[in-house]
């Protein structure tokens, strides 16, 4: 058999390498190899007796020769075939099988060239694992990213997971490994082992693109094809709609593995068609527009709650597989709510089988650990100046939006993105190529970010607590161009001011009026999320001044307040039933609670402001325009009183009272607009919501008068209910 060389090196060097595993380019050796007199067929198959060439039919074409004691096998063709399967006996058994040596890549050109050029929008049917039929046969195509590698294997339990046998095929172009596998069948367990560009062998991998991971505390990846059939047709030709600035959104979050546990099983988790079951009817029942879900993806650590996934492509199989998650997205749709989810771009941790080091060198993350580590978090930080991490993480997200057709995503730490000096002391952090502190090119990731998921008709929602600027804007006008952004000033404020004995709220009159300088500088989401019931904070309830009573009053004063307030609506599950405890990722909400007056009195407030919200456009069609608010009265400090206007477009309006002592207040004059009788839309205080039921009796019994107030031609007087909000309209409205 004649020499044959590749990269310089005889055959017989060649035959070394592969039974090392240390060949870079095993499709030039085995296989189907031309040589002077023929088609030669090479094969690796360490731990056979015997190898043979048979037919398609099973007849033999020929022996194979070992010509390598680790199971190097070679044969010739007889003239005119190329069509063949390789026999191999072990001991006295022997099975027919394809070579995966003798299948050509299924990348094609443009695949190529659009991977090279990181623009792939649909990368993630090119890269990881799809079961494919090629040349008729059916099995497995895997690719993966490492440009950096010797050498890169897939290993299971179809080749003994070794990683000397399905070396894979390198384009040293784009940095990218393939192969195809024949006869590997969906449901296979696998990982990718690399040696780095020294031969030192990596641990094994999970797949960056996996669309299904093993459960904890195996890590494996598992060849995965959806088969789900989506009935939402009507919702996705309007969803677009359903998340527009002038639409209602009134947003419940949810934690999927403690919203509420099997009662048998030990506190089990509930799976996706549970939830599907159980979550969508009370979601709907409760009159929130739109779920939103604590990150999907795969993760290692349940204390984590899904912030450091490690694997963005796999929906997290505590819950059930991949088309599970989509059954459950499409029975939201099909009950008319929206459905975000949290998306954690910003950072990955360290798990060795992870994203970091992935090819025996910084990959994914940034190489120097000024911009490549979060000190917090312990995570790894993205590399956002490496076009094909751009890619990776700009698919993942269209990659939501287009497989499980979530409406939303919610970016988290988006503030960790923008700063390369966040959380860092001086000297721990590098300047941009201007000596600036902005990471310039996070910024342009997150600006296409934007475009891309809105082209599809989704939106983005940004978790930012710093000042930048115009975050919510479009980019075409400077903005990062997301569709929100989380008011975590709001958030602050409004409970630090509502933690303050009431006696004492006069004096911090001003954080909750102060919101209002900005209010109109973003599209603001007002967030009441899981920060703020985790980590020693306690609930919303208990961190309420007062007694028994008045926590009660206090918490139901502030969910008026909210629901009046521009901005969209944001609450954690359990908030709406005034969960006592602190959350905890490990167990279900306190829903034995419900059975109590009070707490099923704040669960019936929250279904009834969310519906007088979807009801009533002036609380929600002009958010974000400083015409569709009006300051009543923002300085009466010495009676904690607030009150003002929210105008529709159309010239609607409602008033809005609220009372933050526990004082009734008799006679209180407010000014409004126009004459006439308004009805009291809700009232905060009402019996049915565990109130004392003091109010206006449904409406304001006299007209208002032509008394002037406060600039007003007109002016009600109202009994104001203590530590309560009134919302009031005009009959005139339609109310």
């Amino acid at each position: 058999m004649k020499s044959h060389r590749h990269e310089h090196i005889t055959l017989a060097e060649s035959l070394e390498a592969i039974a090392r595993g240390q060949h870079r380019n095993p499709f030039s050796v085995l296989g189907m190899q031309w040589e002077t007199e023929g088609w030669v067929v090479r094969c690796f198959e360490p731990g056979a007796s015997a190898v043979s060439l048979v037919g398609r039919g099973g007849n033999l074409l020929a022996p194979m020769e070992r010509v390598h004691p680790a199971g190097i096998f070679a044969g010739s063709l007889p003239q005119g075939q190329q069509a063949y399967r390789l026999r191999v006996a072990v001991g006295e058994n022997s099975i027919d099988r394809e070579d995966p040596y003798r299948f050509p890549s299924v990348l094609g050109e443009l695949d190529l060239h659009l991977i090279g050029e990181g623009r792939h929008q649909r990368l993630y049917e090119v890269l990881g694992a799809h079961p494919r039929c090629v040349s008729g046969v059916n099995g497995v195509q895997f690719a993966v990213w490492a440009p950096n590698a010797l050498r890169v294997s897939v290993v299971g339990s179809f080749n003994d997971w070794d990683g000397r046998k399905n070396v894979m095929r390198f384009h040293p172009g784009i940095g990218v490994w393939d192969i195809f596998i024949p006869e590997v069948g969906v449901e296979t367990l696998y990982k990718y082992e690399l040696l780095d560009a020294t031969g030192s062998l990596l641990p094994l991998k999970s797949d960056p693109f996996a669309r299904y991971a093993e459960a904890p505390p195996g890590n494996a990846s598992i060849v995965y094809k959806s088969a789900y059939v989506w009935a939402d047709t009507d919702w996705m030709a309007e969803r677009h709609e359903a998340i527009a600035l002038n639409r209602p959104q009134s947003i419940y979050e949810v934690h999927l593995g403690s919203w509420r546990r099997r009662a048998e099983e030990n506190g089990g988790w509930l799976t996706y068609g549970d939830l599907a079951d159980e979550l969508v009817g009370y979601v709907e029942h409760m009159g929130f527009t739109h779920v939103e879900f604590l990150p999907v993806s795969e993760h290692p650590f349940d204390g984590s709650w899904g912030y450091q996934p490690i694997g963005l492509y796999a929906p997290t199989r505590r819950f059930g597989k991949p088309d599970d998650l989509k059954f459950l997205v499409d029975r939201f749709h099909q009950a008319g709510i929206g459905v975000i989810v949290d998306w954690v771009p910003a950072h990955f941790p360290r798990d060795q089988n992870g994203l970091g080091n992935f090819d025996g060198t910084a990959l994914y993350e940034h190489q120097d650990p000024r911009r490549g580590s979060h000190p917090d978090w312990g995570t790894l930080v993205f590399n956002y100046g490496r076009t094909e991490v751009l890619n990776y993480l700009i698919t993942n997200a269209l990659y939501w939006v287009d497989e499980f057709h979530f409406d939303g995503l919610r970016v988290d730490a988006v503030a960790s993105m923008l700063y390369l000096d966040y959380s860092r002391k001086a000297g721990e952090w590098l300047p941009n190529e201007h000596g600036g502190k902005e990471n310039l090119q996070a910024i342009e990731f997150l600006k296409r970010l934007n475009e891309e998921v809105h082209q599809r008709g989704s939106a983005t929602i940004a978790e930012e607590s710093t000042a930048w600027p115009a975050v919510s804007k479009p980019t075409y006008v400077g903005g990062l161009g997301f569709s929100y952004k989380w008011n975590m000033g709001w958030m602050h404020d409004t409970l630090a001011y509502m933690h303050e004995d009431a006696v004492h709220r006069k004096y911090h009159h001003d954080q909750m009026t102060f919101g209002l300088m900005y209010a109109f500088t973003e599209n603001f989401v007002l967030p009441l999320s899981h920060d703020e019931v985790v980590h020693g904070k306690g609930s919303l309830l208990e961190r309420m001044p007062g007694d028994e009573w008045q926590k009660f009053a206090n918490l139901r004063a502030l969910y008026g307040y909210m629901y009046g307030y521009p901005g969209k609506k944001l609450l954690f599950m359990g908030n709406e039933f005034a969960q006592r405890r602190e959350w905890n990722h490990d167990e279900s909400l306190d829903w034995h609670l419900c059975d109590e007056a009070r707490h099923s009195g704040v669960q019936r407030l929250i279904r009834d402001l969310n519906h007088l919200y979807r009801e009533t456009p002036a609380l929600y069609d002009n958010d974000f325009d400083a015409a569709g608010f009006e300051w009543i009265d923002w300085g009466d400090r010495d009676n904690s009183v607030f009150s003002w206007i929210r105008r529709a477009r159309n010239g609607d309006f409602v008033v809005v009272v609220t009372n933050l002592t526990p004082v009734i207040r008799e006679d209180y004059r407010v000014g409004v607009p126009s004459g006439g009788a308004y009805a009291e839309r809700l009232n905060t205080d009402a019996a049915e919501y565990g109130g004392s039921g003091i109010g206006n009796l449904g409406s304001v019994e006299a007209e208002a008068e032509a008394v002037p107030h406060w600039e007003r031609s007109f002016s009600l007087r109202l009994r104001l209910p203590p530590l309560a909000t009134v919302i009031l309209q005009p009959r005139t409205a339609g109310s």
